[in-house]
């Protein structure tokens, strides 16, 4: 007769191993859809239908954005945004101008997983980012989710979603950023996944960071389910977080070799 100790061994390495399944299976990317691909393969100038250039504003993250065609390239099937000191206009008194582009009004999903392969060149100063923004709602009510951000010469990245309850409240558990190493020479896969109770971060393939939603919060905690996102990416210079731009280091720019989305629609029925 098997013993009740040897039984309490054996229950107790079933339980774990049926954890660590569970967590294998959370850990891996999730299958969708393929209903958006950008390759930025076709022709010289970026495709209107799908994006536009961002507008300057007076914010950290926005306020060198530049319509300058300098800033913008499509080369090699990758689109290249730039961030330069600003030699290109007497009329313009901003120090430096900065690319970006977002699909606001033009591409914008709820459930699914945004992917983004790039390669970001470093400078002292330089802020590059992937993030996505609510495309009917107030900031931050609706909530942001921060793909991709990289400071410097940095050989990781941060990983973040804001809200009401972390920005306003202040509250910051469950934890809402975290870092994530990267290749800091080469070219990496950013991914994010937007669930009804979880949004799952991604650096090449592996999971970098969970923020869940927490059973009877309110909209504050966890606006994700309420709302479509947009996609910005941005080529982001100087501010407060990041710190002052070397001159020296200028021009610096990032190369973004594809964008998807993969729709979780069929999985969670959601129009």
């Amino acid at each position: 007769m098997m013993s009740y100790k040897l039984i309490f061994i054996k229950f107790s390495f079933l339980i774990v191993g049926s954890l660590l399944v569970q967590c294998a299976i959370q850990s891996k990317l999730t299958h969708g859809d393929l209903v958006f691909q950008e390759d930025f393969n076709d022709g010289q100038d970026i495709e209107t239908a799908s994006w536009s250039k961002i507008p300057r504003g007076t914010s950290d993250w926005n306020n060198f954005m530049s319509f300058e065609d300098t800033l913008y390239a499509i080369k090699d099937g990758n689109l290249i945004l730039r961030g330069m000191k600003n030699t290109l206009s007497k009329e313009d008194t901003a120090s430096y101008i900065t690319g970006g582009v977002y699909s606001k009004d033009k591409v914008f999903f709820g459930y699914g997983r945004w992917e983004i392969r790039a390669k970001l060149n470093a400078a002292k100063g330089a802020w590059p980012a992937f993030w996505l923004l609510p495309q009917d709602a107030p900031w931050p009510k609706g909530g942001e989710i921060d793909i991709m951000e990289r400071l410097n010469f940095d050989n990781f990245i941060y990983q973040t979603v804001h809200s009401e309850y972390t920005y306003i409240d202040g509250i910051k558990d469950p934890q809402p950023s975290a870092t994530m190493a990267i290749n800091p020479t080469g070219y990496n896969t950013y991914a994010v996944e937007v669930h009804p109770d979880k949004i799952t971060f991604f650096v090449n393939g592996k999971l970098s960071h969970v923020y869940p939603k927490i059973d009877g919060e309110t909209d504050r905690q966890f606006p994700f389910s309420n709302y479509q996102y947009y996609l910005l990416i941005d080529m982001q210079l100087g501010g407060e977080w990041v710190g002052e731009v070397k001159d020296e280091d200028l021009p610096v720019e990032m190369q973004i070799d594809w964008v998807k989305f993969y729709s979780f629609d069929a999985l969670y029925h959601k129009d």
